[in-house]
């Protein structure tokens, strides 16, 4: 679980510090910042510890939450089956073990090779029964050996299909030797401030591990990646969550635990999760392909203050203005200036320019979107053809 608190300049209002049980990496987009989207946050494990296995599911559907009940457990016996503990083993360089060495218990570490070795933990939930596990990329990112404890305590080792470290997810695979109950994705858009959420999890190592609570925020920006829109929530999450579902009422997945907003290390009532619907599709590549496409337009943007839409005539700050068209790049070649301001791309508002990464990573290369921009102050349509992101060159 990655973790933000008030700090010392490295970014305003927040800083990076390794907690006990804790790594967390922030990297935001400049102002101007080109859309090629930057590196993945840094790894983190909790330590491992045998898992809690939590009592079977009915083999009768159990009623799901509602406000006249005021229980969760019909919720709980229908998903905890779906929901798995992920461990992980591996290693690490000299350079981050100061990183992972906190104050405190810490992760388990021992010379390993040139590095370090780890043992740790994090969480996942079944989307196939197949065997296909969904979690997040940094409990994944360092493993050389992955195991899966499943809600009954069978241990089976996993596989890695994919990764996405720009969006921080991963899809894992294990043979169980028979269908696994998996759970299902939600609809993260219709989530409302308010909303009940549950988590379940692996925190501390422990286990099958039930937490509850509300939507407490929509389209949650902390500069940790350009893609980013996350769900606030305060049900808790700790280390060791990563990777968990939080569900809706309904039973169903609409987001992934990644990260937490913690002076202590620990749940403070503020985390938050990969809204499901950025997850669906970006899982959906991973299985598919193994890797993530995203559709590439060639900009340097930056946002519109009140004081820019005044003088540009735009009456309300909205919209990402062009700082830069980079060379043979689709925008140049679709007309794109600095100076414009982009109001819409593929029929949908940018109200805010950390609006125009996502919508420009989820378009499909290959394929022409239509662009509104305003330009000495009148609107006008241009055509775009997305190409294929290019790989960021190597140093």
């Amino acid at each position: 679980m990655k973790t933000f608190f008030d700090g010392d300049g490295r970014r305003p209002g927040r800083r990076r510090m390794a907690v006990a049980l804790l790594v967390g990496t922030a990297l935001g987009l400049p102002v101007g910042a080109v859309l090629a989207f930057g590196p993945a946050a840094v790894a983190e494990s909790q330590p491992a510890a045998a898992p809690a296995v939590a009592a079977a599911a009915p083999a009768q559907a159990a009623p799901l939450v509602t406000a006249a009940s005021g229980s969760f457990a019909g919720l709980v016996h229908q998903v905890m089956p779906g929901v798995v503990n992920v461990a992980i083993t591996g290693h690490e360089g000299p350079a981050q073990v100061a990183d992972r060495d906190g104050p405190g218990p810490g992760p388990h570490l021992r010379p390993h090779g040139g590095g370090q070795a780890i043992h740790g933990a994090g969480s996942g939930f079944i989307i196939d029964p197949a065997g296909y596990i969904v979690t997040n990329n940094h409990v994944v990112k360092d493993a050389d050996e992955i195991t899966v404890t499943l809600n009954d305590g069978t241990v089976l080792p996993a596989k890695v299909i994919g990764t996405d470290p720009k969006t921080d997810l991963a899809l894992i695979k294990v043979k169980a030797g028979k269908p696994l109950t998996a759970v299902e994705w939600g609809d993260s858009d219709a989530a409302q401030v308010g909303d009940w959420v549950m988590a379940v999890g692996n925190p501390y190592g422990l286990g099958g591990t039930v937490t509850a609570g509300i939507v407490s925020a929509r389209a949650r920006d902390i500069n940790s990646n350009p893609l980013e829109d996350f769900l606030q929530i305060d049900a808790a999450i700790n280390p060791g969550n990563s990777g968990g579902p939080s569900f809706d009422a309904g039973g169903k997945v609409i987001g992934i635990n990644s990260e937490i907003y913690s002076p202590s290390g620990g749940s403070v009532g503020i985390g938050f999760a990969i809204p499901s619907n950025l997850a669906k599709s970006v899982i959906a590549q991973l299985r598919e392909h193994g890797s993530v496409q995203r559709g590439w337009l060639g900009v340097q943007i930056q946002q519109v203050t009140p004081e820019m839409a005044e003088a540009l005539g735009l009456g309300t700050a909205k919209g990402a203005l062009v700082a830069e068209v980079q060379k043979n790049s689709p925008a140049l070649k679709a007309g794109l200036r600095q100076g414009d301001v982009i109001l819409s791309f593929g029929g949908k508002p940018v109200a805010q320019s950390k609006d125009l990464p996502r919508l420009v990573a989820e378009a499909p290369s290959g394929t022409t979107v239509p662009v509104q921009v305003l330009r000495d102050g009148k609107p006008k349509d241009l055509s775009v053809g997305i190409a294929v992101q290019p790989k960021p060159v190597e140093s």
